[in-house]
């Protein structure tokens, strides 16, 4: 496994930007973090976004944060 698939990345539609975003909470908290036409360009970007922040946290010796955020569908049903 990349170390980038330990991070949930998605991509939804926004009725405010008419333009589809994509996120990845554990590395980018404060939201949104690129904007495409389609849902594969935006995810292609999510995806070098992710890439390369991993690769500055590495750079600089900073840790990664751990990865919190999961889908719903791991939830476990009490």
């Amino acid at each position: 496994m990349k170390t980038e698939d330990r991070y949930l990345k998605f991509v939804r539609w926004s009725e405010e930007d008419a333009l589809y975003v994509g996120y990845c909470p554990d590395l980018f908290p404060w939201g949104g973090v690129c904007h495409a036409a389609t849902e594969e360009d935006a995810y292609r970007q999510l995806g070098g976004l992710v890439r390369e922040e991993i690769a500055d946290l590495a750079r600089e010796g900073q840790p990664l944060p751990e990865p919190a955020t999961r889908p719903m569908r791991e939830a476990v049903m009490a």
